[in-house]
């Protein structure tokens, strides 16, 4: 999981359709930038965000059993 926030605004990530390396490349739909996942982040390869980088966040792969056990609040987007 990565940081959206980049210089203040929040970015929207979504898939490009290309691969590189057998792995997806994202794009933002803000500038267009592409992005590619490495050890610390992602980082961007072309456009407006070239050599910026999102970290990467914490995040816990789960299942929703064990989530809802832990986090009883929780609600389920529909």
């Amino acid at each position: 999981m990565y940081s959206r926030q980049i210089d203040g605004q929040i970015i929207t990530l979504v898939p490009s359709g290309w691969t590189y390396e057998s792995t997806f490349v994202l794009y933002d739909r803000e500038t267009g930038s592409l992005w590619y996942p490495f050890d610390d982040g992602l980082m961007s390869i072309q456009g407006f965000y070239f050599k910026h980088r999102l970290p990467k966040i914490s995040s816990e792969d789960t299942r929703w059993k064990d989530w809802v056990e832990k986090h009883p609040d929780s609600k389920i987007l529909k």
